[in-house]
């Protein structure tokens, strides 16, 4: 089958929108499937307002009607509301072609925390843009009634999945090669060994509490950082928020962005992943602080309350100090064994079994009307 996806979110942002597309393009294309993605990239762009890591195309409409003329789609998926995501959808909706949507981030509430709308007009203007989807793919039940009360009910469950390969509580080859084997230290990721050369050489307070993922004002990062807690408080990412939080919390560890390689070797080496956000659909970072063995603390709201659940993974409370003390209790064997359930080849099969796939005649250009036979008449 060949799938057009149109995303507003691609490398190189890092963020979870991004890693999922790039598992799911890559085990679509394992099970034989065309893909074509449009995305930034293909653009002249402008940084985002208040968020410049994050690039929106200018005027994508010529180049995304060339892709779907080009390409010939049998499916075409919609990812993003941006400038790439909304082009599409007006273009297929012109053409009658049927599509699919998917709802990765909470966008009235995060518009309503940088510029404070109401979260009820951002909601009016996502209901149009997704209520004519054949399918809406969102990650967690609870995002579901959430969108269904906001008059969608064209809404679908699509999991999320981890790499257990790269996120697992086994030391890492890395690791091994320094201790063992120095030789094969040349083919390890620079990053990763940069990392494990720090952690060796500095003197670590136990409990270490982690946070993994984008520094903004929508995670609420500070209900982390402002928690009386034993030991160190650790951040991995980075994001417009970072420097006046730095400021603010001169005893914080701050990572900066990491691959996942030298991420994961953070996550092995946390006694707790903390998750203040709020806001998120799902939070890829729970399952893979969980595949490597850490268990996490978090709110009980949408995402952690869908993927940790009643699973004993992680503990959730509206104490989110009650929560990170409490979950420093929980065995590592019982998150590791918890996220192994959720893969990336389910996420992709669960994905083919939603799209719309539409008539070939679509964008066929049009056929001249054949002559009439001539008549043998005289």
């Amino acid at each position: 089958m060949k799938i057009l996806i149109a995303t507003d979110a691609w490398a190189p942002q890092v963020n979870g929108v991004v890693q999922t597309l790039t598992q799911l393009t890559q085990k679509l294309a394992d099970q034989g499937h065309e893909v074509q993605v449009i995305h930034p990239g293909l653009f002249k762009t402008v940084p985002c307002p208040t968020y410049p890591e994050i690039r929106l195309a200018l005027w994508p409409w010529k180049e995304v009607m060339r892709a779907l003329k080009g390409f010939n789609p049998d499916a075409v998926h919609i990812v993003t509301e941006g400038p790439i995501g909304l082009a599409t959808r007006l273009l297929v909706r012109a053409k009658s072609i049927p599509f699919t949507t998917a709802y990765h981030t909470q966008f009235p509430e995060y518009v309503k925390a940088r510029f404070g709308l109401p979260v009820n007009w951002t909601a009016r203007l996502l209901r149009w843009f997704h209520k004519p989807a054949k399918a809406v793919m969102v990650p967690t039940p609870s995002m579901i009634a959430t969108l269904q009360s906001r008059g969608l009910s064209n809404c679908v469950l699509w999991q999320r999945g981890v790499d257990t390969q790269c996120f697992n509580p086994a030391p890492s080859k890395a690791a091994y090669s320094m201790a063992h084997a120095p030789a094969a230290l040349t083919a390890c990721d620079q990053q990763q060994l940069e990392l494990i050369r720090q952690l060796n050489n500095t003197l670590v307070t136990r409990p270490v509490f982690l946070y993994a993922g984008r520094v903004a004002v929508e995670k609420n990062l500070e209900a982390f950082l402002s928690l009386n807690l034993p030991g160190e408080k650790w951040v991995a990412g980075d994001g417009p928020a970072r420097k006046a939080l730095e400021k603010k919390f001169p005893g914080v560890r701050w990572f900066g962005m990491l691959k996942h390689a030298a991420l994961s070797e953070l996550y092995r080496t946390a006694d707790v992943f903390v998750f203040p956000s709020l806001t998120d659909t799902f939070g890829l970072v729970l399952l893979e602080a969980m595949a490597c063995g850490c268990p996490v603390a978090a709110f009980p709201v949408t995402g952690p309350l869908d993927v940790i659940g009643g699973s004993g993974a992680g503990v959730l409370h509206t104490d989110l100090q009650r929560a990170a003390l409490a979950a420093l209790k929980i065995d590592r064997s019982v998150p590791r064994q918890y996220a192994s359930q959720f893969t990336w080849d389910n996420c992709a099969r669960q994905f083919t079994s939603y799209l719309a796939i539409r008539s070939q005649q679509a964008w066929a250009v049009k056929q001249m009307p054949q002559p009439k036979a001539l008549s043998n008449r005289s």
